[in-house]
């Protein structure tokens, strides 16, 4: 029997998006921390993303948007990290994330390995494009692609799993 999963998309005038979006930009900030203990922990895990994830795919894109601003801009400003000359190009993945996550779970009302991948993906490319315009540099913007292959497959498969059996409500 599969499990029946709830997806929401939670408004701006409830508190719930308020407080989703906050444990979410929370757990933003203490992933990233713990994999910036190991070396490249955080181009190689992409950790700022997961959390936004899981918000926008399961509660909606306000979630996700509020948790894909607050998220870099709170750990550039309390940790340094990200580094200020990349704070724009992860905050443009970041609102690419919301908002394809949020629409993909809207328009299919369901969750499957699949959908994630093409959230990811989709955020991934778009975002790369983003950043060679923003940058100017081709090799620095697949970057993601490079070196991040682990982070991405741990949201594909992570995000799923959260999204599926760890938040039923």
């Amino acid at each position: 029997m599969e499990a029946v999963i709830k997806l929401y998309s939670l408004g701006y005038k409830q508190a719930k998006t308020y407080l989703a979006a906050a444990l979410f930009t929370l757990g933003n900030m203490i992933v990233p921390q713990l994999c910036h203990t190991v070396h490249m922990g955080g181009p190689t895990w992409l950790p700022i993303y997961l959390f936004t994830l899981i918000g926008a795919y399961k509660y909606g894109w306000r979630v996700g948007l509020l948790t894909a601003i607050a998220s870099p801009l709170l750990n550039s400003a309390l940790f340094g990290m990200p580094a200020l000359s990349s704070l724009p190009a992860i905050l443009l993945k970041s609102v690419l994330l919301a908002g394809i996550a949020g629409y993909t779970a809207h328009r299919f009302q369901k969750v499957s390995v699949f959908l994630m991948l093409v959230v990811v993906l989709g955020y991934q490319i778009l975002g790369a494009l983003g950043e060679w315009l923003l940058k100017g540099d081709f090799y620095l913007a697949s970057q993601d692609f490079r070196i991040g292959i682990p982070g991405m497959l741990i949201q594909i498969f992570g995000g799923y799993l959260f999204v599926k059996y760890l938040i039923h409500k």
